[in-house]
């Protein structure tokens, strides 16, 4: 049975290796994937225009003024000239944001009385809007402790002092990455698995397969063992450009990562297996594997907050593997997740794991006859 077994796994190996479409879809790919997603898919917002009109002379406008400007975020100011250009720029999206200081904003302020600065924004892109309106409320809020601290100005508290936790820097791609693994490694492993089958069907190998004395079940292992291996070797080869390229830290266990992807792998090779059960041809085989990947990148949390979503999706969720996977990966790269909580997503994806393979043994036994 070994050496059947063996011999199985080996020619699928080959199979896959050997074919320079199958090769440069598992390699290239992923490859060029995790990068352009890794810089491209952010949630942080840089290089934003914004417009700034200016109607008071004096010094503390100036200084205001020059804060905007030396922020990181904001890449191009410019300066208006009267209040009339402010719905232009607004409405053309040359800026993002306009910052509009009175003629009396200086005077106000050197008189110790309370004064008001005007932040423009466009609402189309509120997501946008609302993180550029964050950044100037920082900037604001530094200007109001600086200019209280050099007046001896009593204030109603202490400066605020912020720490953000397991991501002191608030990098996105510290995020993005590790999602990046659960991602990719899905998509390969259900490609892998669901042109398995189908690929023997169309090249009419599928029927020498079924008069050796190969045992159904044995060839089902046979399809599960390499997308495995290839699985594995996928999540290896992110983990080590997250650690390498990335600089993302990895401070939890590496073991407890491994097996959780192994347990999410398994998951996955169950509805490649299930969809290529049900595929006469490779291309029903990879149309398949879309219709389920599409909605479950959706539903993992990856892009949208699943505590955002309604009831009844969230529910749904919970059949979804790799939104268990995305929160093991996440908490072990960033904030060192305890063996007792990944165990708590992890037998989640098993149970998907029985589910999904038991009905892909079930399918294949009932083909067969």
């Amino acid at each position: 049975m070994w050496s059947r077994l063996r011999a199985l796994i080996i020619k699928e190996l080959l199979s896959v290796w050997r074919d320079r479409k199958s090769r440069f879809v598992l390699i290239v790919p992923p490859l060029i994937q995790l990068f352009v997603f890794s810089y491209a898919a952010t949630y942080d917002v840089t290089n934003i225009r914004i417009a700034v009109l200016n109607e008071d002379a004096g010094a503390p406008s100036r200084d205001l003024i020059a804060r905007f400007e030396a922020a990181p975020d904001f890449a191009r100011v410019l300066h208006l000239d009267d209040a009339s250009a402010i719905a232009r720029v607004i409405d053309n999206r040359d800026a993002v944001m306009v910052v509009h200081l009175g003629v009396d904003f200086s005077r106000r302020l050197l008189a110790g009385v309370p004064t008001q600065a005007q932040l423009v924004l466009d609402g189309r892109g509120s997501n946008t809007a609302q993180i550029v309106m964050g950044y100037a409320s920082t900037i604001i809020g530094d200007f109001n402790r600086d200019w209280a601290a050099l007046h001896k100005l009593t204030g109603p508290s202490a400066p605020l002092i912020e720490r953000a936790w397991f991501n002191p820097n608030l990098l996105s791609l510290w995020v993005v990455v590790p999602g990046l693994m659960g991602i990719l490694t899905q998509v390969v492993a259900l490609v892998v698995t669901a042109l398995s089958v189908a690929r023997e069907r169309e090249l009419g190998t599928f029927d020498q397969l079924l008069v050796t004395p190969l045992r159904p079940a044995e060839i089902l292992i046979g399809k599960i063992v390499p997308a495995l291996i290839i699985g594995m070797a996928e999540g290896t080869l992110i983990v080590v450009a997250a650690l390498l390229w990335f600089r993302i830290p990895l401070v939890g266990s590496l073991a407890l990562l491994y097996l959780s992807l192994f347990v999410f792998l398994l998951s996955i090779i169950g509805v490649g297996l299930f969809i290529s059960a049900l595929s006469g041809t490779q291309q029903q085989a990879i149309l398949g594997a879309f219709l389920f990947l599409v909605p479950a990148i959706i539903l993992s949390g990856f892009a949208t907050p699943i505590e955002n979503m309604p009831e009844a999706i969230r529910m749904l969720t919970l059949g979804n593997p790799l939104r268990h996977f995305l929160v093991i990966v996440q908490g072990i790269f960033l904030k060192d997740l305890p063996a007792e909580l990944v165990l708590a997503s992890v037998w989640p994806m098993a149970v998907i794991g029985t589910v999904t393979l038991g009905g892909a043994v079930w399918l294949f036994r009932n083909r067969l006859r």
